[in-house]
């Protein structure tokens, strides 16, 4: 486990925090059922699939020929704030279907062009390389920094108090090797940043991708650096393009 940040760090949360959650319930809000809720599992586990279904050549040219762990976002469509997260991993020359959960991404939907404070999502191949949150490291596999600078406002809704307990980097516009919320973006503050996994909260979030407790706990858990694992994310018409 790394070390937490130092409390400086906390000078610079709102800004690393901003992509993800935000002050209000958002748009797009589900009920108990929703991804706050039960995860969702496929009905039988799908194994030696050749390809990484509905990823079209254009995204899947782009996944490293060296990762053995996918998670696939699917959002369901450009505007909707809603998605399905599958775990796949690669066992010899085919991929098996392991988990599955409803989600929630931007609450705009999503972009191609992703710029700081639109509300979505961006699209892409991402890898993901460093984790942590507000919790202590429930058993992380890649490395995990603890520290109560994750902590949400506590001005923002309730519902969102906890949405930064896990969380796990999406390596967009970030350094690689850093805390999840190191505010460095090698691209500019124009294009945003700080859009990591984290715990969902019931509704659309800023740009991150929001799953269950238990989903970000299995992923922890189960996502290997030695397998470097890749975040496929987009809206449905997107990824299969």
């Amino acid at each position: 486990m790394r070390a937490g940040f130092a409390a400086a760090v906390c000078g610079v949360l709102a800004g690393a925090l901003s992509a993800c959650g935000g002050s209000g319930g958002g748009s797009g809000a589900k009920s108990e059922g929703g991804a706050g809720g039960k995860d969702v599992q496929p009905p039988a586990r799908t194994v030696h699939l050749k390809r990484i279904p509905e990823i079209g050549d254009r995204l899947r040219q782009r996944i490293p020929s060296d990762s053995r762990q996918v998670v696939a976002v699917y959002g369901d469509g450009k505007d909707s704030a809603d998605s399905t997260v599958v775990l796949y991993t690669k066992a010899g020359s085919t991929w098996d279907t392991t988990r599955s959960w409803a989600a929630h991404n931007g609450k705009k939907g999503w972009t191609n062009d992703h710029r700081e404070g639109d509300k979505r999502s961006p699209v892409g191949v991402f890898t993901l390389s460093d984790a942590g949150g507000v919790l202590a490291d429930p058993g992380a596999r890649l490395p995990y920094t603890r520290s109560a600078s994750f902590q949400a406002p506590r001005y923002w809704a309730k519902s969102h108090w906890h949405d930064f307990d896990y969380v796990i980097a999406i390596d967009y516009n970030r350094v690689k090797g850093t805390a999840p919320n190191d505010p460095t973006r090698p691209e500019g503050q124009s294009k945003g940043g700080g859009i990591w996994l984290h715990m969902d909260h019931g509704s659309g979030t800023s740009a991150c991708v929001s799953l269950p407790k238990s989903a970000m706990e299995y992923l922890l858990r189960t996502l290997d650096p030695n397998q470097h694992p890749v975040v496929v994310m987009g809206d449905k018409a997107d990824l299969n393009a």
